[in-house]
């Protein structure tokens, strides 16, 4: 007897419907075709398995099971459940008359029970698409499923409630949630708060700006001045997530199977902290069957790169095109897999090899020649996409010992949201431009402009400093977010004056 079930197949962050037939004839032995790898092959121990648990059994018979279509390569071990249950159906051991209404995805213990899936979002969304009734799938996966309206999501623990719904037309429980407003109830609920931090009034100021415009920077400073802590906090004044913006960034996370269980969408802006021992691979994404890497999990939140200098230089310039580009595209042989990565770069070093520079007080010091050693693991290019450089200086006693806290978190986002609102109306004609750091040099020509008083004041800074070319516009595009935050039409030479500082510590400035 013929039978035919739906499962579904994830590439990239798109998911594309795999229709299992399972023949069962007279004869002897199992036959999977259709292009699966080691772990669907594996998948008749599984089953056999946990169908003898729970007193059903594997017809000893001549069973093929085909996934069509036939020339796209099928991985993992989801696809358990559609075949116990295309079986059970075709070998007469349940009736399921209406099997084809439904995808049904899940991975197989021994005993039945079931295990988590990756990509249970783009699976529900295709499903919504195809004109599907439902979906069965783990239930840790339920609430990431149930987002998407107008599908019946059913989550279960266990085959037999599956066997028990086609066969004896039990109900499941359906797992509903609202989606809008479960996400916008979870906007403000921060994890790290700017309040926290003592004292770095000037380093607060600089990230609201590089969170303004959506500048990429870069925090120089000794160990224990707080870059990380400053960090972590970013997201935090990022403009809340959009209802889309939520939907692509669950969705590349569910691919990569890194939402927790009984979790729906997220909410919070990605921070991604990468040790600097990760791979390129790793790092932009890859492997035999392609996963998206670390700036694709970062995509519209933040990647933190600590200790910049220490990872391999290789590994940094892989990401030189995505940060342009702000989607990384991954090739092979017969297939291309495209995911998104617009993501904030904030790095973090020490000033020198030592960890200090300068300081007369210091347990360690490097020569120039270290230093230049040091900072020459930062290729042109990649500092190049890095528009604001600024020095964090140790926090003193008195400012640690203060019972005062500082601002919220909630309060700086309040004042970077407006000031993206005024970038999303200038922008709104120009397309893949959202935001100043997106600028290019034609952009910059024309809502850039400056008064004769900003121009001596630039053309003076650059000389004195000895600040490189590059600068030029970085300083430009920083001026412009400042005047954004200040909601004044032109830039002012007072908002040059600020943006240089933001270029202190260019390469030439930070060894003069």
């Amino acid at each position: 007897m013929l039978v035919k079930v739906y499962g579904s197949a994830v590439f990239g962050v798109e998911a594309t419907t795999i229709t299992v037939e399972v023949n069962i004839a007279s004869g002897i032995g199992y036959h999977l075709v259709g292009l699966p790898d080691n772990a669907v092959r594996e998948s008749s121990y599984r089953i056999a398995a946990a169908l003898q648990n729970n007193k059903y059994k594997l017809p000893g018979k001549k069973i093929i099971i085909n996934m069509a279509p036939a020339d796209l390569r099928k991985e993992g071990s989801a696809y358990d459940l559609t075949f116990a249950i295309g079986i059970l159906s075709a070998s007469g051991q349940i009736k399921a008359l209406n099997i084809d209404q439904y995808i049904i995805m899940g991975e197989l213990s021994l005993d039945g029970s079931l295990q988590p899936i990756r990509g249970a979002l783009p699976i529900a969304i295709q499903a919504k698409k195809e004109g599907f009734k439902g979906f069965i799938l783990p239930e840790q996966n339920a609430r990431e499923a149930a987002i998407v309206a107008g599908l019946e999501v059913y989550g279960v623990n266990n085959i037999t409630q599956v066997i028990n719904f086609f066969d004896k037309g039990l109900d499941l429980e359906r797992t509903e949630i609202n989606t809008r407003e479960t996400f916008y109830n979870s906007l403000d609920n921060l994890e790290f708060d700017f309040a926290d931090v003592k004292g770095q009034e000037s380093i607060k100021r600089c990230m609201e700006i590089a969170a303004a415009g959506g500048h990429n920077i870069i925090l120089i400073g000794p160990p224990g001045a707080g870059k990380t802590m400053l960090a972590k906090r970013l997201p935090t004044i990022l403009p809340p997530m959009t209802l889309q913006e939520a939907l692509e960034t669950t969705k590349i996370h569910s691919v990569a199977g890194r939402i927790r269980d009984n979790v729906g969408l997220m909410a919070q802006r990605p921070f991604r902290s990468p040790h600097h021992t990760i791979s390129d691979v790793a790092l932009v994404g890859g492997g035999a069957y392609p996963q998206p890497g670390e700036i694709s999990l970062s995509h519209n939140g933040v990647l933190f790169l600590d200790e910049l200098p220490e990872f391999k230089r290789g590994v940094l310039e892989v990401m030189r095109q995505p940060l342009e580009d702000r989607e990384v595209t991954i090739s092979r042989a017969k297939f291309t897999v495209t995911y998104p990565s617009s993501f904030m770069l904030v790095a973090s070093m020490n000033p020198s090899p030592g960890g200090y520079f300068n300081d007369p007080g210091s347990p360690a010091t490097s020569s120039q020649y270290e230093m230049q050693r040091y900072l020459s693991k930062i290729s042109g290019p990649l500092l190049d996409r890095i528009d604001i450089h600024i020095e964090v200086t140790p926090v003193p006693f008195e400012k640690l010992s203060e019972e005062r806290k500082g601002e919220s978190s909630i309060n700086i986002r309040k004042r970077v949201t407006r000031a993206r609102e005024i970038q999303t109306n200038r922008f709104k004609e120009i397309e893949h431009i959202h935001y100043n750091a997106q600028m290019g040099p034609r952009q910059i020509r024309e809502f850039c402009k400056m008064d004769e008083v900003s121009k001596n004041l630039l053309k003076t800074a650059m000389e004195r400093l000895n600040l490189s070319a590059r600068a030029y516009d970085r300083i430009l595009k920083v001026a412009r977010s400042i005047a954004d935050l200040e909601h004044n039409e032109n830039i002012k030479a007072d908002h040059i004056s600020e943006a240089i500082q933001y270029r202190s510590l260019d390469r030439e400035g930070w060894l003069a």
